[in-house]
């Protein structure tokens, strides 16, 4: 590989892959004096100038000149040295070009090799900028394949790729290749083997984030989601309020006819979302939270631990519990308080005491 042919592979380089040719010319000119070191007796003598603008490589030695050798590697003889620089003076230093063609063969190996290296470093740290820009975000991700063992499917996100782990997908719902899903981006870690991506589509974040998508009084701060519960597949809660009393925070959030909800239920394979409005009175809060189940009081019980009893309409009580008591699980998540519901009637034939 001659000089043009070298600058012309950098450049190449450089527009196929995004990689700065002054990168990778650093990168081999380190490999490259290291490669050729190990000749001269493994002395620190050798070094590599290679000049992108210019196209320039030259590889040459620095010895010190003196009247006699005491070391064959780093010494040069005043007489010699002149013959090279006639500058040269006991006590300094001369450079000594070497002909790159004499290891040619050392320089292309090295040179493909550090490329390679190159390449994976620059990817690697595009990749690992790529989601640390984008942590806490929602992205659009492809995907590419599906390990039919393990059913964790591979993402390619931009130009980088992740895997969302069979755990955070949405129970019942079926990836195939070639689908454009939105992820969640948990958290991004730099580890020695590249950067560990943690993908989620069942996290309470991915829910905020399409909410932030679809309605704009929610992106400009206009309305703020205060608190989300998720059972993924099945069933979300999202208390919304907005400082402007004026404001529907709650119809907002559904928008017209439904719609803005709507969009984010059918990206959701169908989940049911239930919009309540917040409120610092733990009582309005608690009874805005079993929506979608009609509440006749709420008495909080004790403040440390938070613990309170809704009384609901005997015919709402399986609606106030949900599913597998999942209606009231996500009422505890999303307000902070342990809510045992009672019905209207009585206490299943209980006493109180």
């Amino acid at each position: 590989m001659n000089n043009k042919e070298f600058f012309e592979a950098l450049k190449i380089m450089e527009a196929e892959k995004g990689i700065p040719a002054e990168f990778i010319a650093n990168k081999i000119s380190t490999a490259i004096i290291t490669a050729v070191r190990k000749e001269y007796g493994g002395r620190e003598i050798v070094f590599c100038d290679i000049d992108c603008e210019k196209q320039k490589f030259s590889v040459y030695l620095k010895k010190n000149v003196v009247e006699e050798i005491e070391d064959e590697y780093a010494d040069i003889l005043f007489e010699d040295a002149y013959k090279i620089n006639k500058r040269s003076k006991v006590g300094g230093t001369v450079n000594i070009k070497l002909d790159t063609k004499h290891f040619g063969r050392i320089v292309a190996q090295t040179a493909k090799h550090v490329i390679r290296q190159g390449i994976r470093d620059v990817e690697r740290d595009q990749a690992l900028a790529e989601f640390q820009s984008r942590n806490r975000e929602l992205v659009t991700a492809v995907v590419q394949r599906i390990d039919p063992k393990t059913g964790n499917a591979s993402l390619s996100i931009g130009h980088s790729e992740a895997m969302l782990p069979k755990a955070e997908q949405v129970p019942g719902e079926v990836l195939k290749e070639g689908d454009h899903i939105k992820v969640y981006i948990v958290d991004v870690k730099d580890t020695e083997k590249g950067p560990k991506v943690m993908l989620s589509r069942t996290h309470p974040g991915l829910v905020k984030r399409l909410f932030e998508n679809e309605v704009p009084e929610i992106y400009d701060g206009t309305i703020e989601i205060k608190a989300i519960s998720r059972q993924a597949g099945s069933r979300t809660k999202m208390a919304v309020w907005s400082e402007n009393s004026e404001i529907d925070a709650v119809g907002a959030c559904i928008g017209p006819k439904g719609a803005r909800v709507n969009t984010i239920v059918e990206e959701l394979a169908g989940e049911k979302i239930d919009i309540v409005k917040y409120s610092e009175d733990p009582a309005a809060f608690v009874s805005e939270a079993l929506s979608p189940s009609k509440v006749v009081s709420v008495e909080i019980i004790s403040e440390e631990p938070r613990s309170c009893r809704a009384t609901v309409p005997d015919s709402q009580l399986s609606l106030a519990i949900g599913n597998g008591g999942q209606n009231v699980r996500l009422a505890v998540k999303l307000t902070g308080w342990n809510i045992d519901i009672r019905p209207e009637s009585g206490f299943y034939g209980e006493d109180e005491e």
